[in-house]
């Protein structure tokens, strides 16, 4: 008889490792480049700083760690295997993302909203106990993936020249990233993993545009400390 569970462990090893290994046979990715995009996006405002980037050295770490220790420590565990299918799911799509998006920023915003739901998904299920083992790997992961996410909208959506300019669509993604990153800390409380992802990504976009979108860039700060308080002070799902 299979035994489900650990084939499942298994084949987070095998994904987790495909996602990690995916920018040594590409690329690193630092953002889209300006020319491709009909309207071309230079110095978009709703991007972060390329240094805010490197947050996924330390996802990719913690997501081998957590796909190991789910493997030779809780590959039978009941509570481990919830998360396991949509993490599989998001990690795959993860592996194949960086080559799609150094191709079409299109195809690239849909795949990573597909990440984006079932990294959350994973999340959600992961246990409670293991804490820094299991919650805290996949809420930095599904953090940056919010993070992201908007900002890709941000891009199409000025790249494509659909209605307003970069600007107003970055704050239209800053205050819909705000509301969407809110409702999810509430929903994963305690979930300040997934804060910190969220104000390290807002940190980043502070500083992008301090020196030519003051308000824009002030509006970044102060979203990032009330991330920070929402994770902090939301009840406990498990109160």
């Amino acid at each position: 008889m299979i035994d489900t569970a650990r084939m499942k462990a298994i084949l987070v090893v095998t994904a987790a490792i495909a996602f990690v290994a995916s920018p040594i046979f590409t690329q690193s990715f630092g953002g889209f480049e300006p020319g491709q995009f009909p309207v071309a996006q230079e110095n978009p405002p709703a991007q972060p700083a390329g240094w805010a980037f490197s947050i996924w050295s330390l996802i990719y770490g913690w997501l081998l760690v957590h796909a190991g220790f789910g493997l030779f420590k809780r590959a039978d565990a009941a509570d481990w295997d919830a998360a396991r299918l949509p993490l599989i799911l998001s990690l795959v799509l993860g592996a194949v993302w960086i080559p799609v998006a150094l191709r079409s920023p299109l195809t690239a915003t849909v795949v990573i909203w597909l990440m984006l739901a079932t990294a959350l998904w994973a999340f959600f299920a992961a246990p409670a106990r293991d804490r820094w083992w299991a919650r805290v790997p996949l809420g930095l992961y599904a953090g940056w993936l919010t993070a992201a996410s908007w900002v890709s909208i941000a891009l199409i959506a000025a790249g494509w020249g659909i209605g307003p300019d970069a600007l107003a669509w970055a704050w239209i993604v800053l205050v819909a990233a705000l509301v969407f990153a809110a409702a999810v800390l509430i929903k994963a409380a305690p979930a300040p993993e997934y804060g910190a992802a969220i104000a390290w990504a807002l940190v980043g976009l502070f500083a992008a545009n301090l020196g030519q979108h003051l308000a824009l860039a002030i509006a970044a700060a102060l979203g990032a400390v009330l991330v920070l308080a929402i994770a902090v002070l939301a009840p406990s799902r498990t109160a």
